[in-house]
Protein backbone atom coordinates (compact mmCIF):
# COMPACT_ATOMS: atom_id res chain seq x y z
CA UNK A 1 0.00 0.00 0.00
CA UNK A 2 1.58 3.77 -0.54
CA UNK A 3 2.11 5.54 1.85
CA UNK A 4 0.08 8.65 2.48
CA UNK A 5 0.96 11.92 1.80
CA UNK A 6 -0.38 15.85 1.02
CA UNK A 7 -1.74 15.80 4.87
CA UNK A 8 -1.30 19.00 6.97
CA UNK A 9 -2.02 20.11 9.93
CA UNK A 10 -2.27 23.71 12.37
CA UNK A 11 -2.77 24.24 15.69
CA UNK A 12 -4.83 26.69 16.73
CA UNK A 13 -4.81 29.19 19.67
CA UNK A 14 -8.42 28.29 21.09
CA UNK A 15 -6.85 25.01 21.65
CA UNK A 16 -8.27 23.23 17.90
CA UNK A 17 -6.52 21.29 15.53
CA UNK A 18 -7.41 21.60 11.42
CA UNK A 19 -6.16 18.55 9.17
CA UNK A 20 -5.71 19.55 5.37
CA UNK A 21 -5.33 17.37 2.62
CA UNK A 22 -4.09 18.87 -0.37
CA UNK A 23 -5.10 22.74 0.94
CA UNK A 24 -8.87 21.13 1.94
CA UNK A 25 -9.94 20.81 5.08
CA UNK A 26 -10.46 17.23 5.66
CA UNK A 27 -11.67 17.63 9.80
CA UNK A 28 -11.45 19.60 12.59
CA UNK A 29 -10.26 18.00 16.37
CA UNK A 30 -11.05 19.83 19.24
CA UNK A 31 -10.67 19.30 23.04
CA UNK A 32 -9.11 16.25 24.29
CA UNK A 33 -8.96 14.66 20.78
CA UNK A 34 -6.60 17.39 19.66
CA UNK A 35 -4.20 17.00 22.19
CA UNK A 36 -4.58 13.21 21.73
CA UNK A 37 -3.57 13.93 17.76
CA UNK A 38 -1.04 16.16 18.69
CA UNK A 39 0.94 13.67 21.03
CA UNK A 40 0.53 11.43 18.62
CA UNK A 41 1.82 13.07 15.85
CA UNK A 42 4.97 14.53 16.99
CA UNK A 43 5.76 10.65 18.31
CA UNK A 44 5.16 8.34 15.20
CA UNK A 45 5.29 9.38 11.42
CA UNK A 46 3.13 12.79 10.82
CA UNK A 47 1.69 11.73 7.11
CA UNK A 48 0.10 8.27 8.30
CA UNK A 49 -1.06 9.97 11.92
CA UNK A 50 -3.10 12.30 10.30
CA UNK A 51 -4.03 9.59 7.19
CA UNK A 52 -5.52 7.29 9.94
CA UNK A 53 -7.19 10.84 12.00
CA UNK A 54 -9.09 11.84 9.07
CA UNK A 55 -10.04 8.09 8.06
CA UNK A 56 -8.41 8.42 4.42
CA UNK A 57 -6.27 5.29 4.97
CA UNK A 58 -8.35 2.80 3.17
CA UNK A 59 -8.24 3.05 0.12
CA UNK A 60 -10.98 0.49 -1.09
CA UNK A 61 -8.94 -2.35 -1.66
CA UNK A 62 -9.04 -3.79 1.57
CA UNK A 63 -11.65 -6.24 1.50
CA UNK A 64 -10.57 -8.00 -1.79
CA UNK A 65 -7.35 -8.51 -0.45
CA UNK A 66 -9.01 -10.06 3.10
CA UNK A 67 -10.89 -12.57 1.02
CA UNK A 68 -7.84 -13.86 -1.33
CA UNK A 69 -6.77 -17.18 -0.58
CA UNK A 70 -3.88 -16.58 0.45
CA UNK A 71 -3.91 -14.14 3.45
CA UNK A 72 -6.71 -17.03 4.77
Amino acid sequence: MPKPSGFSYEPRADGTVTLTHRTRAATTLRGDRADKFLTEVESGDAQLVMARWTGAYKFGNERMARNHPRNR
